[in-house]
């Protein structure tokens, strides 16, 4: 995983965990990798990896099942997309208005790249 300069390492694995769920690869009441193996995969302290676990537990996306591991609970892709919602609208759609409003883009064409774009990448 790249990890970008501008976000907290510990967040951008929240978004890593948090795709894997909305794009099925981790599904509701699996057990996610262990803190230590998750921290081998990315490269990263495990204190890192645990402190995106506890974010990811206080927003109900994956719950500790004690002794046992981390598992993905009933609804996570509910919680996921309400947390990554939040996210989007605050910190990145300002950044695309202000963008379309310099590049003078319009809607329609912004709709047809959209629809060109799932198109291309979720064979929609």
């Amino acid at each position: 995983m790249e990890f970008r300069d501008n976000k907290a390492i510990y967040l951008q694995i929240a978004e890593y965990v948090c795709e894997h769920i909305l794009l099925g690869k981790w599904k509701a009441e699996e057990k996610v990798p262990s803190v230590r193996e998750l921290a081998v995969e990315l490269e990263v302290n495990p204190n890192t990896v645990m402190r995106t676990y506890e974010l990811l537990q206080n927003k109900n996306i994956i719950n500790n099942k004690r002794g046992i591991g981390f598992f993905i609970t009933d609804d996570a892709i509910d919680h996921v997309k309400s947390y990554r919602k939040v996210l989007f609208m605050e910190d990145e759609l300002p950044v695309v208005f202000r963008n379309i409003y310099l590049l003078n883009i319009s809607f329609g064409e912004l709709e047809s790249r959209y629809e060109t774009f799932v198109k291309e990448n979720f064979n929609a």
